[in-house]
């Protein structure tokens, strides 16, 4: 990988931002790809880098904004006959270029560290600490009685929230033991978290809710809250509770479509439109090409495709008619 896009990819990871790192692994020619070659797309549609040319780079931008929405990498195949290389775990799509040829793309999605910031220090908490660093999560804690040596698994240990502590997505639970729940909620509420969860009873947690009411927080925030917090497995002690509050959190993470009130996540699926061209599917936030007609926006996956629209848009415009 190019030195640039090494020292771009170590910069969006230090912030936390996603991206995908897309890599040529098979050509057939005349394809102006190589295999090997490179590039990177933000999580904004900012392309990197090269992976082919202007007639690949709409379809590669699209189906890496796709990964990074869906966290699931996946293996292109874009060739003049799509339907040739259908096969298992590879997604066919058409070679739009005049050159023809074959390519085959590897898009591997970079998310940022699952973060899970617990507050307080309960015997469930120490226990969902240990948890889930094991997982791979990265934990932090914020409890003002606390200190490293109770939480050697986690990466920081805070008397009170930081201002970097709740990026969006992070997991959050809260079990300051009825002492500073108000205070923990209303910190985190308005950062978008994953998943906010609460150590109380029903009727804890009914009291709660009056009062960050009367605090001003918004219904849809008081609605995303899980309390009591964990599946319903019955359990006891503290670190069946533990078990049970990181099942939910995973259940959350992989079955978003099962959670109505998940709040979601901070990136989305792009808009698209279709090349009236040669019909290929354009993200329009990353779109290069475009041209109005009669007020009209179209998008475009190339240069090529553009200059062809604006010699005959009405040829162009009446077959998407006949189309559809």
């Amino acid at each position: 990988m190019r030195p640039d896009l090494l020292t771009l990819a170590a910069s969006l990871a230090a912030r936390e931002e996603r991206f995908a790192l897309v890599t040529v692994v098979r050509r057939e020619p005349p394809s102006s790809a190589r295999v090997g070659d490179t590039a990177l797309v933000t999580g904004g549609g900012e392309y990197h880098g090269w992976a082919g040319g202007g007639c690949t780079r709409a379809t590669v931008v699209r189906e890496a904004l796709r990964a990074i929405a869906d966290g699931e990498p996946r293996l292109l195949s874009l060739s003049p006959e799509p339907k040739e290389g259908q096969r298992a775990g590879v997604v066919a799509l058409p070679m739009t270029c005049d050159s023809g040829g074959t390519v085959e793309i590897y898009v591997e999605p970079v998310l940022p560290v699952a973060r899970l910031l617990l507050f307080g220090s309960s015997p469930a908490v120490r226990v969902l600490a240990r948890i889930g660093h094991t997982m791979g999560y990265r934990v932090e804690v914020v409890d003002p009685d606390a200190d490293k040596e109770d939480f050697p698994e986690a990466e920081r240990v805070l008397k009170t929230i930081a201002a970097d502590a709740v990026p969006r997505g992070a997991h959050v639970l809260v079990a300051t033991m009825s002492e500073r729940d108000l205070e923990a909620i209303e910190a985190v509420a308005g950062r978008a978290p994953a998943y906010l969860g609460v150590i109380a009873s029903a009727k804890r947690f009914a009291q709660l809710r009056d009062a960050l009411r009367a605090r001003g927080v918004s219904r849809e925030v008081l609605v995303g809250i899980t309390a009591p917090a964990g599946l319903d497995i019955g359990a006891r002690t503290p670190e069946e509770i533990a078990v049970s509050i990181m099942a939910q959190i995973v259940e959350r993470r992989r079955r978003p479509a099962a959670n109505a009130t998940r709040i979601a996540e901070p990136t989305q699926a792009p808009r698209e439109a279709i090349d009236p061209v040669c019909g290929m599917s354009v993200t329009i936030a990353a779109a290069r090409h475009t041209a109005e007609v009669h007020g009209v926006k179209y998008y475009f996956c190339c240069a090529g495709c553009r200059t062809k629209f604006l010699a005959e848009p009405s040829r162009y415009l009446a077959a998407r008619a006949h189309e559809s």
